[in-house]
């Protein structure tokens, strides 16, 4: 009996040394949520197309999904208390959240870090070409859809239009990109809302069937002093043949998309996805799925960042001389 007990014990401390000389990748058999958004919206293209590249799936220790929510606002949210491990957050949203500028939320989101820059995400309004409608101020008592509550797209439009005193003017529907586009097209909206890359396959499902044009809406924000308000929004041209029937360019303006981390995801997570992302054949596959991917490139890799990064991300951007 003595000698089983030391035997035993023996073995106890042979695996204790093991484990000391070799231990497990602290995100070993993780599954990390990538936080997209609604369906028809550029962000869970995003998510979901990293979640699905074939390089990305092969990984052994950790696994990554792609989750959709409401958006760019509930994912903030999520990210930040680690609901969510990545996802798609706009950068307006990302530093009026680490701020505590959140329209009725004083709340400092302080966990939520950069990783790198997606895409330009410009404001477009759909309305019909023959409506007579050419302005914002004429959405005054008609029904326009605003994007998903909890969304960006709706925290956009609800600074965009209470900049312009019509927020509360409006008959406002919430609603995702692919439900406003179907209630567009069967008369139950009269204009709606996008805060998306374009061409946004919800405007085009639109075109297709009706005769729609876009409102210019850089001028009438710009007079309404909405740039000193918020100025991480930069003007944007939508050119003309974006979509069927807009013939002329469109003067609009955009926030930035960026992929985001909590701050708590190990550094080696983020520096490996960003290592396989960022390399012709990762660029090339997400062009592939989205057009709006072709913004991404390593030279672009921090643009319109403006918060701290995560250390995945500092030691990426550095090693590409980025940083």
């Amino acid at each position: 009996m003595p000698f089983a007990f030391l035997n035993s014990l023996g073995r106890i401390w042979i695996l204790l040394a093991l484990l000391l000389a070799f231990p497990p990748m602290a995100e070993a058999g993780e599954n990390y949520i990538f936080g997209g958004g609604p369906a028809g919206g550029t962000f869970q293209f995003m998510a979901a197309g990293i979640s699905l590249y074939a390089p990305v799936k092969k990984i052994s220790d950790f696994k990554v999904e792609a989750k959709a929510s409401a958006g760019s606002v509930e994912n903030l949210r999520k990210v930040n208390s680690g609901t969510y491990a990545m996802a798609v957050v706009y950068s307006g949203e990302l530093y009026m959240g680490r701020n505590g500028l959140l329209q009725d939320d004083p709340t400092r989101y302080e966990n939520v870090l950069a990783v790198s820059y997606f895409y330009g995400a410009p404001a477009q309004l759909i309305v019909r070409k023959n409506s007579g409608i050419t302005k914002p101020s004429q959405l005054a008592g008609l029904n326009v859809g605003v994007g998903n509550e909890g969304s960006g797209a709706y925290a956009n439009c609800e600074r965009l239009f209470s900049q312009l005193d019509l927020w509360g003017a409006m008959h406002r529907q919430p609603m995702g990109y692919n439900d406003a586009a179907f209630a567009f097209i069967n008369n139950r909206l009269d204009a709606f809302w996008l805060f998306v890359g374009f061409p946004s396959g919800a405007a085009i499902m639109a075109a297709e069937n009706n005769d729609i044009d876009l409102l210019d809406l850089y001028q009438p924000a710009k007079k309404n002093g909405f740039f000193k308000k918020y100025p991480f929004f930069s003007k944007v041209v939508i050119p003309a043949g974006t979509y069927k029937g807009v013939d002329r360019d469109v003067e609009s303006y955009q926030d930035s998309a960026l992929w985001v981390a909590n701050k708590d995801l190990p550094a080696e997570v983020v520096y490996r996805l960003l290592s396989l992302i960022y390399t012709d054949e990762g660029l090339a596959y997400l062009r592939g799925l989205k057009k709006t991917a072709e913004a991404m490139s390593v030279k672009d890799g921090v643009k319109g960042i403006v918060t701290p990064l995560h250390p995945g991300a500092i030691r990426f951007w550095k090693e590409k001389g980025i940083m």
